[in-house]
């Protein structure tokens, strides 16, 4: 099935997956989901990430984290804040600080996909993708 929208596609296959309390859940690969899933293996949010599957039937294979012998997800919420529909830019000084700095925001910059901190650190601006706390 062709999907428009494979980052907020990405994000509800998470979100539904640390809801029902799976071990692992499949994304299309495409780079952007492959730079995103990166970014939350660095942040902590996921355990890895290993790609499946050969030519366009790709698919990313992420590996989610739980805390306690409740298994609670390390995933709290995950929000789309730009959209196909509406596209939302910020410059360096205006990045968005999600919870105080506990959460994070997934900016895609002109130097890659990265999050609000060392897009900061950076100097850079971009679109914002999503918040994630």
């Amino acid at each position: 099935m062709a999907v428009n929208d494979t980052i907020a596609d990405m994000l509800t296959r998470i979100r539904n997956s640390t809801l029902a309390r799976h071990q692992t859940t499949e994304v299309p690969a495409t780079k952007v989901t492959r730079s995103i899933a990166k970014v939350l293996q660095e942040e902590g949010f996921i355990a890895e990430f290993s790609e499946a599957g050969e030519g366009i039937q790709t698919n990313l294979v992420i590996s989610l984290k739980y805390k306690g012998k409740n298994r609670r997800p390390i995933i709290n919420a995950l929000q789309r804040v730009s959209k196909p529909g509406l596209r939302v830019y910020s410059n360096c000084r205006e990045l968005p600080k999600v919870l105080g700095g506990i959460g994070v925001a997934i900016i895609s910059t002109s130097s890659g996909i990265m999050t609000d901190r060392d897009a900061r650190r950076q100097g850079v601006g971009g679109e914002v993708l999503c918040y994630i706390w």
